[in-house]
C-alpha cells in the first residue's frame, strides 16, 4: 500500500548546457512524482531529456550542465523530506547507494576492471555499513544468488572481463540493490542484452522491486521494454514530457503524435508494412527536431521517408545485378577455433571453439538473417566470411572464387565486391578524418574512378543517397550523431559498387526511429540495386522485417535454417523457440496478461 506522501516530488526541472554553439536547454520546467513501490518509466529518444533527469537527481551532471530551476524533494523512511538539489557532498554520500542508486546502461564501464567483482559489491556495504569484511563477503554472495548468478563464490572471485554481457549486468544490479534503496534509478538497462537475457533482467527487477517494496525509476526509447516493468509511463520529446499515463492509457489510447511514432518506428513480429514509418511522418507539426549532441537540424516535411529524405541520384552508377538460380556465396563446414589467452600464468591456455562445421549459400538480391544471442558466432563468422579472421578449416565461395585460397593482393581486391558494416560506427571511423575523406578513401585505394574531382561528387552523391547534405562532407565523426554516422558507413560501404554488404548489429544501439530510418535504407538500396545483405542481429523483430531467409545459431553451430517467415510462425528447434518467446510483443492484451502476473506475484508476497 502506497504512502501519502510521495518518495520523490520533482518540481519545475531546467537544465541546461553551455556548448560551443551556445546555451541548449537539454529539460525544460518537467514536474513529476514517485511513491514508494511504484515503477515509473521515462522513454523517448536520445537527446530528449530522461538521462540527464536521472542524474540531475544523483548530482553527477557534467560539469558544463547547468540547473537553471528546479526542486526534487526526496522522503524515505531514513531522511525527512531532503531538497535533492541542496544537499552537500558529504550528505550526497549518505543518499548515493544507500537511499538511492543507479544502473547504467553499459556494465562494462562501470566496473572496475583490475578489481574481482565481488570485491566492487562488498566496498559499497563496508562503506554504508558497518560490518566486517567477512559479513560483507557473505551478504554479497546472497546479493549474488538473489539476482541468480551461477556459482556466486566463483562470481566473487571473477573480474569484469571473464563474464559474459548479463553476468555483468547483474552484478550491477546486485550493487544497486546491495543497501536496500528506497528508490532504484535503471537507466536502459537491457538496451544491448540478447532478447532471453532482456527478459530474465526485466523479470529479475520485477521480483525485487516487490520483494523490496523499492520504488524504480526505469528510463528506455523502447515502448515494448517499458511495457514489462512500468506501472506509470512519462513520455519525453526535446526536454519536455509531452504525455503521461498507465501503460494501458499509453498503449490503448496513446494522445500525443509522439507517443503514437515512437509505438509505431520500432518492428514487431505482427509487422506487415514493408516501410516503417518515422517521427517525422507523426510530428507533421513540428518544424524541427534535436538530434543526440543537442544540435538542432530542419526537417523537411513532405519528404521520402524510404529514401531518408533525399532523392537519390546514384541509381545511375551502381548497377544492378541479374536474378540467378547459382549462389552469390556458398560457405562449406566452417571451423574457427581460438585459444584463449591466461589472465594468470599459472592457468592452462583453453582451445575455444567459436564456429563448427557451418554451411550455408546466399542468393543474389536477397536478405540472410543471422540471429542468435551474444557468444553464438554470429560476429566471428561475419569476419571469416571476409577473411578478417581465418578460418581453421573449411571453405568460403563467393562469387566464384575459393578465398582461402587467395593471395592477399587478390583478397584485397576480391573485398571490392563483399563489404562489411561494422556494429559501433564511431570505432569504425578515423577521428582524425573528414567523413568525405573517408568515403574517399576506398575507392582510391580500389581505383574506383579515374579523378579525384570525381571521386568527391560520387561522395557527395552518395552522401545524398544515405540522407544527407553535401556540407556534412568536411565534418568530423564526432559531429554526427549515431544515426548519422551508421548512414556514413552505409555509404563508404557503397563507394565500391559491392555486390553484398554484411550488416553487423548495425541498428542495435539506435534509437526506435532513427533504426527505422536505416532499416528502410537499407531495404530501399537493396530493392533499387539489387544489393545482396547478411544481416547479423540478436533483435529477431528486426530480423524478422528484414529477412527473406533466416539462421539461427547457437553454440558456433546452425541449430535452424530455412525460409524467414516459416520459421517465425512455426519454429522448430527449441532453441529458435525460446528466442520467439522472449521477445516483449508490444501487444496491449499480452501487456495487461503481464500487469496481472506482477499483480498476483505482489498478493502471493504479500500473504
Amino acid at each position: 500500500m502506497h504512502i501519502t506522501t510521495p518518495l520523490l516530488q520533482v518540481q519545475n526541472l531546467s537544465i541546461s548546457f553551455h556548448t560551443k554553439e551556445g546555451k541548449v536547454q537539454a529539460v525544460k520546467e518537467i514536474s513529476f512524482e514517485i511513491r514508494k513501490g511504484e515503477a515509473v518509466a521515462i522513454v523517448g529518444e536520445s537527446g530528449s531529456g530522461k538521462t540527464v533527469t536521472a542524474l540531475s537527481l544523483m548530482q553527477l551532471l557534467p560539469q558544463q550542465a547547468v540547473l537553471s530551476s528546479g526542486h526534487a524533494v526526496f522522503s524515505s523512511e531514513q531522511l525527512n523530506s531532503v531538497d535533492l538539489y541542496k544537499l552537500g557532498e558529504k550528505q550526497l554520500q549518505k543518499v548515493r547507494g544507500r537511499e538511492m542508486s543507479m544502473i547504467y546502461q553499459d556494465p562494462m564501464s562501470s566496473l572496475n576492471p583490475i578489481m574481482s567483482c565481488g570485491k566492487q559489491v562488498a566496498e559499497a556495504l563496508l562503506i554504508h555499513f558497518p560490518i566486517s569484511k567477512k559479513e560483507a563477503y557473505s551478504r554479497t554472495l546472497q546479493l549474488f544468488e538473489l539476482v541468480k548468478l551461477p556459482q556466486p563464490e566463483r562470481m566473487f572471485k571473477s573480474y569484469p572481463h571473464e563474464l559474459s554481457g548479463g553476468q555483468k549486468q547483474r552484478i550491477i544490479i546486485a550493487m544497486a540493490m546491495a543497501c536496500n534503496p528506497a528508490l532504484l534509478i535503471a537507466d536502459e538497462p537491457t538496451t544491448a542484452l540478447d532478447v532471453t537475457v532482456q527478459a530474465s533482467i526485466l523479470q529479475l527487477l520485477n521480483e525485487l522491486r516487490v520483494k523490496k517494496e523499492m520504488a524504480m525509476l526505469f528510463i528506455s526509447h523502447d515502448l515494448s521494454v517499458v511495457a514489462q516493468v512500468a506501472d506509470r509511463i512519462m513520455v519525453m520529446y526535446q526536454g519536455k514530457i509531452v504525455e503521461e499515463g498507465t501503460v494501458s492509457q499509453i498503449f490503448g489510447d496513446p494522445q500525443h503524435p509522439y507517443t503514437k511514432a515512437l509505438l509505431s518506428c520500432r518492428p514487431t513480429m505482427t509487422t506487415q508494412q514493408a516501410v516503417l514509418p518515422t517521427i517525422s511522418d507523426f510530428m507533421a507539426g513540428e518544424a524541427n527536431s534535436t538530434n543526440a549532441n543537442g544540435t538542432t537540424v530542419q526537417v523537411q516535411q513532405g519528404t521520402s521517408v524510404e529514401n531518408g529524405g533525399q532523392k537519390s541520384s546514384i541509381s545511375t552508377n551502381l548497377q544492378a545485378t541479374s536474378s540467378s538460380t547459382e549462389p552469390l556465396l556458398q560457405v562449406q563446414d566452417i571451423h574457427v577455433e581460438f585459444m584463449r589467452n591466461r589472465v594468470f600464468v599459472w592457468q592452462k591456455k583453453e582451445l575455444l571453439q567459436a564456429l563448427r562445421g557451418v554451411s550455408f549459400e546466399v542468393f543474389p538480391g536477397e536478405t540472410l538473417g543471422i540471429v542468435g544471442e551474444s557468444g553464438c558466432g554470429k560476429t566471428t563468422l561475419g569476419r571469416t566470411l571476409i577473411r578478417l579472421i581465418e578460418p581453421t578449416s573449411g571453405k568460403v565461395v563467393f562469387n566464384g572464387q575459393n578465398w582461402a585460397d587467395l593471395p592477399k593482393e587478390e583478397l584485397r581486391r576480391a573485398r571490392k565486391n563483399f563489404q562489411m558494416i561494422f556494429q559501433d560506427p564511431f570505432s569504425a571511423m578515423n577521428p582524425y578524418m573528414k567523413i568525405g575523406e573517408a568515403i574517399m578513401e576506398p575507392m582510391e585505394v580500389h581505383k574506383v574512378l579515374p579523378t579525384q574531382r570525381e571521386r568527391k561528387q560520387r561522395t557527395l552523391e552518395l552522401l545524398e543517397t544515405v540522407g544527407l547534405l553535401p556540407e556534412h562532407f568536411h565534418r568530423y565523426p564526432q559531429e554526427f550523431s549515431g544515426g548519422q554516422l551508421q548512414r556514413i558507413s552505409i555509404a563508404r560501404a557503397l563507394a565500391l559498387e559491392p555486390t553484398c554488404i554484411i550488416c553487423d548489429e548495425i541498428v542495435s544501439s539506435l534509437d526506435v526511429s532513427v533504426q527505422a530510418q536505416v532499416l528502410n535504407l537499407l531495404n530501399r538500396l537493396k530493392r533499387d540495386f539489387n544489393l545482396t545483405f547478411l544481416f547479423i542481429t540478436h533483435d529477431l523483430s528486426v530480423a524478422k522485417f528484414m529477412s527473406d531467409r533466416l539462421l539461427v545459431m547457437d553454440q558456433g553451430q546452425i541449430v535452424e535454417q530455412g525460409n524467414a517467415q516459416k520459421i517465425f510462425s512455426s519454429p522448430q528447434h527449441p532453441y529458435t523457440q525460446a528466442l520467439l518467446q522472449a521477445i516483449p510483443s508490444g501487444e496491449l492484451t499480452d501487456i495487461l496478461s503481464a500487469q496481472e502476473k506482477r499483480k498476483a506475484y505482489k498478493a502471493s508476497i504479500d500473504e
